[in-house]
């Protein structure tokens, strides 16, 4: 068998190949660290290394033992690590991130039910954009989040859903649309759209923001936008109209943009998304305490 110590200076000198920067690492002599590794080729029974006075380099059996062997201690560690986060129970700091208004006026429900059971638990709040809905979470900038759906990710874990609501058409307060009681998605085939900058998963905005209308038709789109405040100020310009949630209404009114129905829009909504790799005992409980909110308030919140 392996011990650890021979792992980690066999995965330390394949990353660097230079004895010298994994010695560094490792804080061991250079002398230390070539003796654990001759010592762990014999346990194999061939070189790991191909070793010459101006190089190292892994031989085709090391590259194979690197590929299987990494991935494997990068998930020991990482159980290892949520083992004692659960051990020390939850407390320390919970970054939340959350885009737009969050779960509305669950919000502060979620927030309060989790502060009441896990007073040593410091929640930090982080605003997100949908330029980039997930890329703070991935990046570890934040530990959970409130986000809006669909959330199709192989390492993301979407948890209970605690916004619901219908969409509205927010156009110019002059658009010929600003007249009409209610729209379909049909008529924004006669509209100009916008696009997103930045690494939104496509098959995000485009529920948000469809590209063809239910029957096929082509939706024209025009500028892209990074923040929602710069979208608002160029509908408001009149440089373009967009579904959005029927409670931007109510948290981002101007008078320069109304607010129209849309009758056949599915519905919106927001969930709580975690790494599923990242799932320590304070996300787990935050996600216990947003489901525990949803069934005190009868369901999710609703506009």
């Amino acid at each position: 068998m392996l011990e650890r110590h021979e792992i980690d200076s066999f995965l330390v000198l394949a990353e660097e190949l230079h004895f010298g920067r994994t010695a560094e690492r490792l804080r061991l002599s250079q002398a230390r660290v070539s003796q654990i590794i001759g010592k762990l080729e014999r346990k194999i029974g061939a070189p790991l290394f191909e070793r010459t006075s101006r190089r190292v380099s892994l031989t085709p059996l090391g590259a194979r033992l690197h590929a299987e062997l990494e991935p494997l201690v990068r998930r020991m560690d990482a159980a290892v690590k949520r083992a004692i986060a659960e051990a020390k129970g939850v407390e320390g700091l919970l970054r939340v991130g959350f885009l737009g208004s969050g779960a509305g006026e669950l919000t502060q429900k979620i927030m309060d039910t989790f502060r009441s059971r896990h007073p040593g638990c410091e929640i930090r709040m982080r605003e997100t954009h949908f330029a980039d809905p997930l890329g703070p979470l991935r990046d570890g900038e934040v530990d959970v989040l409130l986000t809006r759906l669909p959330v199709e990710e192989p390492d993301l874990t979407v948890g209970p859903v605690v916004l619901a609501e219908p969409r509205v058409l927010a156009v110019p307060a002059r658009h010929p649309f600003a007249r009409r009681r209610s729209v379909r998605l049909e008529d924004l085939a006669r509209g100009t759209v916008f696009g997103v900058t930045g690494p939104a998963p496509r098959y995000w905005w485009d529920f948000h923001v469809p590209p063809k209308t239910p029957s096929g038709r082509p939706i024209p789109r025009g500028q892209s936008v990074a923040t929602f405040q710069e979208l608002l100020a160029l509908i408001a310009a009149g440089q373009g109209i967009s579904p959005v949630a029927a409670s931007v209404e109510r948290y981002y009114a101007r008078p320069d943009i109304t607010f129209v129905p849309i009758e056949d829009a599915p519905p919106t909504e927001v969930a709580v998304v975690w790494r599923t790799a990242g799932a320590t005992a304070r996300v787990r409980a935050f996600a216990r305490a947003a489901a525990d909110a949803v069934r005190a308030n009868g369901g999710p919140a609703r506009y």
